[in-house]
């Protein structure tokens, strides 16, 4: 009563501010409930802003880790064409059209699995609940796996150890056993080593050494025992049989140094240092019966193959004029063809090394100098390969004329204006186009659709296209 009675008698200015203050007080307090009573009413909410702000950032980070902005290129398991200013994912397979010299590119076998999975990721993320373990928790149960498991291994460990030595004697027991049956347990390495007495005796018959060369080359396939045969100097002496009277050991000289050679870098380099390549020049550029010619170009094949400053070396020493005396002289036809597999193998693995390096930058330095020091091509040109090599279109074998077509397709950019003015590979070409027309629908007829026939008809097509 007291209340009202002080209230009237305030005067009406004083009335009116008190009022506005009451209002404001109200509807401070209904705000603040609202507020408290639904979420949704609050200004911000900090849990949504940092969702919003993590979201954002992982977004723009995705943007400048996306491969198109880079101008990556994405191959598949089908060759498509590169274009210029494109770059491809290291272990790609680049090759090069040599009919339409285009640049294309696909996946190795083995990277398809990871192009779907990498199409997956893509294409949608995947919702992974992270907050059903903590890592505090992840640590603990990884720590009581790790000490049963380390229980049970210690178990299992010794009742294999145990079983072992039921089902197994060791090799000291063997070797005294085998000794007293006058057997005796030799490494690969004593073998070489004894293989290579028995060669290099003086006392050993023709027979007994082509034996020990003989078995001597089985072992040498391996990497690790062709380094083994070089460590004790057995390669060298190898090597040295090479100047040997007989054509036989020839021969199977030049088959052991061909298996140690073939893709073996340390070995390649040691067998050019102790004189291999002067050798087996020497066989091919004189007398020789043709099997020994051939075990000798074989071995010329391995030490040249992906070892660039031995193609240096042979051009050096006139090693084409020697291959062409090879081939043209009568009774070499199957020598012919070995040639020419030898020539395009070198071509194209100098045009891979030079594209690889451009593309992936994974080729060495050291490496790729080499390679642009080996002037095969002038070389080939100068030296008469360009109507060589049109000739031997004429051979009649089929796998023989497939080799001869890819070399010619190998040489084109070199020789196209000799290809040209050749009238014998003119009509050598419209000849092989009409047989193999023929041989292809054969094969329609049968169901294939991609045949032999079809491929070698498809290569001559593109071949009379480019001379025209």
């Amino acid at each position: 009563m007291s209340v009202s009675v002080a209230l009237q008698d305030l005067p009406p200015s004083r009335m009116a501010l008190l009022g506005m203050l009451l209002g404001l007080l109200m509807a401070s307090c209904f705000t603040f409930c609202l507020s408290h009573q639904n979420p949704e009413f609050a200004l911000t909410s900090p849990e949504k802003s940092s969702t919003k702000e993590a979201e954002r950032r992982e977004t723009t980070a995705e943007e400048e880790l996306d491969p198109e902005v880079l101008e990556v290129f994405h191959p598949t398991h089908e060759w498509q064409a590169l274009r210029p200013g494109q770059a491809v994912p290291a272990g790609s397979h680049v090759r090069l059209n040599l009919q339409t010299g285009a640049r294309e590119v696909k996946l190795q076998e083995e990277d398809k699995f990871r192009s779907n999975l990498k199409g997956l990721k893509k294409g949608r993320r995947l919702d992974i609940n992270t907050n059903t373990y903590t890592s505090q928790d992840l640590k603990s149960a990884l720590a009581k796996f790790k000490e049963g498991a380390e229980v049970e291994s210690s178990k299992e460990d010794k009742e294999r150890q145990a079983k072992v030595k039921r089902l197994f004697r060791p090799i000291e027991e063997l070797k005294k056993d085998f000794e007293e049956l006058n057997v005796v347990i030799e490494t690969d390495m004593q073998i070489m080593v004894r293989l290579i007495n028995k060669f290099n005796s003086s006392s050993s018959s023709l027979e007994e050494k082509i034996a020990a060369l003989f078995d001597l080359e089985y072992y040498v396939h391996q990497m690790d025992n062709a380094q083994d045969l070089l460590s004790f100097g057995g390669l060298q002496v190898v090597i040295n049989g090479l100047n040997s009277t007989e054509p036989l050991v020839k021969e199977y000289a030049a088959f052991v140094l061909g298996a140690a050679f073939s893709s073996n870098p340390k070995v390649q380099v040691e067998a050019i240092e102790g004189g291999a390549l002067q050798k087996l020049l020497v066989i091919l550029a004189t007398e020789q019966p043709l099997p020994a010619k051939k075990k000798v170009l074989f071995a010329l094949c391995s030490l040249l193959r992906h070892f660039p400053y031995a193609q240096q070396q042979f051009l050096k020493l006139g090693g084409l004029q020697v291959l062409r005396s090879l081939v043209q002289a009568k009774g070499t036809e199957v020598l012919a063809v070995r040639v020419v597999t030898l020539l395009y193998d070198l071509v194209t693995e100098k045009m891979f090394a030079e594209e690889e390096a451009e593309l992936t930058w994974e080729t060495s330095p050291e490496k790729l100098q080499q390679y642009r020091q080996v002037h095969l091509l002038p070389g080939l040109r100068e030296q008469g390969w360009c109507e060589i090599t049109a000739h031997l279109l004429a051979l009649p074998e089929h796998d023989a004329r497939e080799k001869v077509l890819q070399t010619l397709g190998a040489l084109l950019a070199t020789c196209r204006d000799r290809f040209r003015q050749d009238p014998q590979l003119s009509s050598t070409l419209v000849s092989l186009q009409a047989e193999y027309q023929a041989l292809a629908a054969l094969e329609l007829q049968d169901g294939e659709d991609e045949g032999y026939f079809r491929e070698l008809l498809g290569s001559i097509n593109s071949l009379l296209k480019e001379l025209r």
